[in-house]
């Protein structure tokens, strides 16, 4: 039997925050994340998810959520955004904002956060980039705020760095 030791974790506590206390950045971040949630396809949901990257050079690029009646199809707006920067060749993102709505509730007053498979791949870019980065999470009215990183949200991850690749030709 394992000992309580080798198993027990600190407590993560998400940090929120006032808009008002974000940085300019970082509140232009939400806000491209924001300004694509209308273009979610989401027949079958309804949620309206939102993601914008920023890079080091300081692009931004923003997408939604695109569903598919085969669940396992569907492509999460964190993916889909990073997935706009690496294909325009900017894969040094620093930060990422997600915000999210439904249209199952009259207001949400909890953030949107990414999914497992998307802490995977920013986790992923986090070691193409070389830093921890930053991740926002904001309801659409910016009503709730949360600032983190992807190493609080993915603790005990896996990637290059755990398997000693050298990945900096793709940074």
């Amino acid at each position: 039997m394992l000992s309580n030791s080798l198993v027990s974790r600190e407590s993560f506590v998400m940090k929120t925050v006032a808009i008002e206390n974000l940085t300019q950045k970082q509140d232009e971040l939400v806000d491209a994340a924001i300004a694509v949630l209308e273009t979610a396809y989401n027949p079958y949901s309804r949620y309206f998810v939102g993601a914008a990257v920023l890079t080091r050079s300081g692009a931004v690029f923003s997408a939604s959520n695109v569903e598919n009646a085969g669940y396992g199809s569907t492509i999460c707006a964190e993916r889909m955004a990073i997935g706009k920067a690496n294909s325009s060749g900017a894969r040094d993102i620093i930060a990422i904002a997600v915000t999210g709505r439904s249209d199952n509730f009259e207001k949400s007053e909890i953030t949107a956060g990414p999914c497992g498979s998307c802490r995977q791949v920013i986790y992923e870019f986090s070691q193409v980039s070389g830093c921890d980065i930053e991740v926002i999470l904001a309801t659409a009215d910016k009503a709730n705020v949360a600032v983190t990183t992807i190493e609080e949200l993915l603790p005990y991850a896996f990637g290059p760095k755990q398997l000693q690749m050298n990945i900096s030709k793709y940074s």
